[in-house]
């Protein structure tokens, strides 16, 4: 199917503007479902759903909105041209506009009344407690390589509230690590002070002050003195661990706990006394639920409610910092200022110029490209007898410099469009030469300006080009399924079960090249519709071997990287390709919505994210992908500011 380019921008305007009429002109039974009769249940019907799509079952508008999700990438498949197939014939411009707007409408329409989404209590994942510890009381304590290891949620990151499980064995773990946290604090003489403020002594004077207080009042007990000043201490660093006002209950917990390891410890004299005490205070601080979890307060109300402004000083911290609030945002939420959308315009801007925030770039941006791989050293990258120079300096090199990149264009760079294509990247001495790019000297990791169009984004990096090979070559198919996935946002369905590998053989490969071989692949009928979406992304980037160096040829044979994109336009190696993803900035926005939501709420994204979705990515289209400004928009978002009764209880993550 092709569409003209009057009919796109015909499609385009429709897309924006979704208007009432539309959705009360169109019925689903009268006007949708004989388009789907007529294009689309001969191969997704109840006897052969092909791609395991049936689309006959939906015979009224109530089956479509219960499967929102799954009837946007319907529709964003005949949006894309990939459906129907370019061998069927193609929908007529009324059947296009009656089928997108058509569904749309009915989608749009169903989610008048907004709802945020149900969100799970969620536990600090292991980047998230490690930056806590630190910033509460100034130990590093290595999470990852301590505790047994989290999984990761719907939306693919580590703190999505469906991975942060907990077992006996993370109890025990926990336990052990405040013991080694306060004690290591403890050991820490100016560390300890700072954390515990009072050096507590009783002195002669003291002692007749309260000799003479008994005097007149029996009831007067001296260690009112020594609770005082413990509470002094205990609150404020338990309000900070919680990330809120502490309750009564919860005070009269802790100072109890004090009281009675006090009075154990008679044997010692102050201020050891007082610390000692205090130390076994800070570890039940340490292992309590409201330090381990980020909790928010269930609302009464049936109907979504806004959150406190403590809760959303916690979304905020560990959204783009993975630790708990800093003194500002505290105190801004105990003055009630953080439901200001100038102030969190504000704080947006102050936490991103924060070095805090090179903990989100490196968090975020590792797990949504894939490249957590090369911290792992079981995972299965570059064979180290085909590449000898991938070493480990080089992998964790490629390493830095994708997450120095997404920081700077983060933070300085001002476009996310920078992430495709841009006439930079950061490199050091080591990685440029591997690179083959002249006048960088030292090991640190420095903008380098590139002209070729090679290097400058995400598909030059060598970290990307090296988790989407396989272990011995290249792998367009894993690369072009990367590119539909992680920068289109759209993905492939899974393919057939009997579907045969390409064959290893080093001779074919050399002799034939990737791309014959991947021709000869798609000949069969079962994979061809699937391999003609992913083929030409991957094999554009074929110049880039399975550690991302430059080559010209396989071997024998050279390499050609042009290729044709399902949707017809051509190019003729990466630079052009790059360009071609850069006009596609609809499904990139859409795309970088979606990872950026799904991350900050800790989440997978819900069908009733979809006007939250479409509104942060109409954000990135006017304001030219400006971070600060998109950032900005997804704090105000009804997902990250609201909440509904009985978060806890799990939703079905799409």
């Amino acid at each position: 199917m092709r569409i003209t380019g009057y009919f796109a921008g015909l499609f385009l305007t429709f897309f924006l503007s979704f208007t009432a009429s539309a959705q009360e002109t169109l019925s689903f039974t009268k006007d949708i479902i004989p388009v789907l009769r007529n294009h689309c249940y001969s191969c997704h019907n109840v006897g052969n759903p092909k791609g395991g799509v049936n689309l006959e079952i939906y015979e009224e508008e109530g089956r479509v909105i219960k499967d929102g999700q799954f009837w946007l990438k319907v529709i964003d498949e005949v949006k894309g041209m990939a459906m129907p197939p370019s061998n069927k014939p193609p929908l007529s411009a009324d059947e296009y506009h009656t089928l997108v707007d058509g569904v749309n409408g009915i989608l749009i329409k169903s989610l008048e009344n907004k709802t945020p989404g149900k969100v799970v209590i969620r536990r600090l994942n292991h980047t998230e407690y490690s930056y806590t510890v630190l910033d509460l009381t100034g130990i590093h304590f290595d999470a990852k390589n301590r505790f047994p290891s989290d999984g990761s949620g719907g939306g693919g990151f580590d703190n999505q509230g469906r991975a942060l499980f907990f077992t006996p064995l993370k109890m025990e773990r926990y336990f052990d690590a405040a013991e080694e946290i306060v004690e290591t604090l403890y050991e820490d003489k100016d560390k300890w002070r700072h954390a515990v403020p009072i050096a507590f002594r009783v002195s002669l004077w003291d002692r007749i002050i309260d000799w003479f207080k008994s005097l007149f009042n029996k009831d007067y007990d001296p260690e009112i003195r020594v609770t005082e000043a413990a509470e002094q201490v205990i609150y404020p660093f338990a309000s900070k661990a919680y990330r809120r006002f502490l309750k009564s209950e919860e005070k009269e917990k802790l100072t109890n706990l004090f009281q009675q390891v006090y009075s154990a410890n008679s044997s010692m004299n102050n201020p050891e006394r007082f610390d000692r005490s205090m130390a076994e205070v800070y570890k039940a601080i340490l292992i309590a639920p409201s330090f381990l979890y980020k909790m928010e307060e269930e609302p009464d109300l049936e109907r979504p409610v806004p959150l406190n402004d403590f809760e959303i000083a916690t979304r905020l911290s560990y959204f783009l910092w993975s630790s708990m609030p800093d003194e500002e945002l505290f105190q801004l939420a105990a003055e009630g200022k953080l439901q200001s959308e100038e102030i969190l315009d504000q704080q947006v801007d102050r936490m991103l110029d924060d070095p805090k925030a090179l903990r989100f770039s490196e968090s975020f941006v590792s797990q949504w490209l894939g490249i957590t791989k090369l911290k792992d050293p079981n995972a299965p990258l570059a064979d180290a007898g085909r590449f000898p120079q991938f070493t480990e300096a080089i992998k964790d090199a490629m390493y830095k410099e994708t997450t120095a990149y997404f920081h700077h264009v983060l933070t300085e760079g001002n476009n996310f469009l920078d992430l495709i294509n841009s006439d930079y990247t950061f490199v050091n001495k080591e990685l440029a030469g591997f690179y083959g790019l002249d006048g960088v000297d030292g090991d640190d990791f420095q903008l380098v300006r590139v002209t070729d169009g090679i290097r400058g984004g995400l598909l030059g990096m060598g970290s990307v080009l090296t988790v989407t090979s396989l272990p011995t070559r290249t792998s367009p198919v894993l690369r072009g399924k990367w590119v539909m996935e992680e920068i289109l946002g759209t993905s492939p369905p899974p393919p057939p079960p009997d579907v045969s590998e390409l064959p290893e053989d080093d001779g074919l490969h050399e002799d034939l090249g990737l791309r014959a071989l991947l021709e000869r692949h798609r000949s069969d009928p079962a994979c061809q519709s699937c391999h003609e979406k992913m083929d030409p992304l991957g094999i554009g980037l074929e110049n880039f071997d399975a550690v991302g160096k430059w080559r010209d040829s396989y071997g024998n044979i050279p390499i050609d990287p042009s290729g044709v994109l399902s949707t017809g336009e051509q190019f003729a190696g990466p630079k052009e390709l790059k360009q071609l993803l850069m006009a596609d900035k609809e499904k990139f926005a859409r795309n970088i919505s979606r990872k950026f939501l799904s991350y900050a709420v800790g989440r997978g994204v819900l069908f009733s994210d979809e006007i939250a979705i479409r509104d942060l990515t109409e954000n990135l289209l006017t304001h030219d992908f400006h971070p600060k400004i998109f950032i900005g928009e997804l704090v105000k978002s009804y997902p990250f500011r609201m909440k509904i009764k009985d978060f806890q209880k799990r939703s079905t993550e799409i």
